[in-house]
This record gives C-alpha cells, sequence and structure tokens, in this order.
C-alpha cells in the first residue's frame, strides 16, 4: 500500500484509540461494587481561592472495600474537602475525625446496579458511535487521494477491519464492567 493511505489507516486507528481510552475513563467513573478513589475524581475543592481536583490536594485511599479515606496534605483544608464532597452530590456522606475524612460507601442496591449497568453501556455505545465516526472520516480522506479503485476498496476494506477490533474491544470492555457492577 502507498504511504498515504499508511498514513490515513494510522490516523484512524490512533481516532479509534482515542475513543477506546476515553471509554475506559468513563467506565472507571462509574461505580461498581466496592469502593475506589476513581468515584471521587469528580470533587473539586476550593483551594486557596481556585478550583483544584481533590488528588491534587489530599491522598485518597481504599482501606477496605466499603471505605474511602482521605488525607488531606494540609490539615486546614479538612473542612473544604468535606464541603466539596457534599457539594458534588455523589450521596456519600463524610466523616471528619480531624485527620482524616472517611467515607462509608454503602452496598448498592439492585435497581441501582441495573442503572449502573445501563449507564455503563450507554458509554460503550458513546464509544461505538466514535469509532464509527472515524470510519467514516478515513473512508472520505481516502476517496480525497489519488488512488486507483482497487486501491480504495482494500484501503477500506481495512477500515472496516479495524472498525470491528475496536467495536469488539468495546463489547469486550462493556461485558468486564457489566459483570463488575452487577456482581454483589
Amino acid at each position: 500500500m502507498n504511504e498515504e493511505v499508511e498514513f490515513v489507516l494510522d490516523t484512524a486507528k490512533e481516532a479509534m484509540n482515542g475513543a477506546i481510552a476515553h471509554l475506559e475513563k468513563e467506565l472507571k467513573s462509574i461505580r461498581a461494587g466496592k469502593a475506589t478513589p476513581a468515584m471521587l475524581s469528580t470533587v473539586m475543592v476550593d483551594y486557596y481561592g481556585s478550583q483544584t481536583p481533590l488528588a491534587q490536594v489530599a491522598n485518597v485511599n481504599t482501606p477496605d472495600a466499603r471505605t474511602l479515606s482521605i488525607q488531606p496534605w494540609e490539615k486546614n483544608m479538612l473542612q473544604e474537602i468535606e464541603k466539596a464532597i457534599q457539594i458534588a452530590n455523589l450521596g456519600f456522606n463524610p466523616m471528619n475525625n480531624g485527620d482524616v475524612i472517611m467515607i462509608n460507601v454503602p452496598p448498592l442496591t439492585e435497581e441501582r446496579r441495573k442503572n449502573l449497568a445501563k449507564q455503563a453501556k450507554a458509554e460503550a455505545e458513546e464509544a461505538k458511535v466514535g469509532v464509527r465516526n472515524d470510519r467514516k472520516e478515513a473512508n472520505n480522506e481516502l476517496k480525497k487521494l489519488d488512488i486507483s479503485e482497487d486501491m480504495l476498496k482494500i484501503a477500506e476494506s481495512e477500515v472496516q477491519k479495524l472498525t470491528d477490533t475496536f467495536t469488539k474491544l468495546i463489547d469486550d470492555k462493556l461485558a468486564v464492567k457489566e459483570k463488575e457492577i452487577l456482581t454483589i
């Protein structure tokens, strides 16, 4: 295959990898059966007048499967962190003991598990749409190139193979996340 076609294929693959990376990030933020620091990734703390991610002002750990522990780097940030967690409206009730903020993560109800599985499915579908858009973009770029019709058909089939591969990868990641969410 010629260089221009290879470039279009590489660009498409890179864009599809971006969709996978975005999906992985979104799936991490969806709560499963156990506590993870990623559950607090959206919490922004007022750190001396500027909104700062929680991870940049404190250590977030999971001492066990149902507890999150937040150890601020500066003790005077305890109230700010506690307030930020409540403002984030994640459904958590932070407990401040003067040194550390503890959050007990309640077990998920069956209805909540099903809703989270639906949310994961929606994220996966969004990633598939992204991959299909990348396929469309690549095919349009291929049509602009000055190549033979046979070469165009071969290149388009390569783009379709890439699309199928990434779609299967999305389905696999969704299956793993759904199993994680629905397992009690």
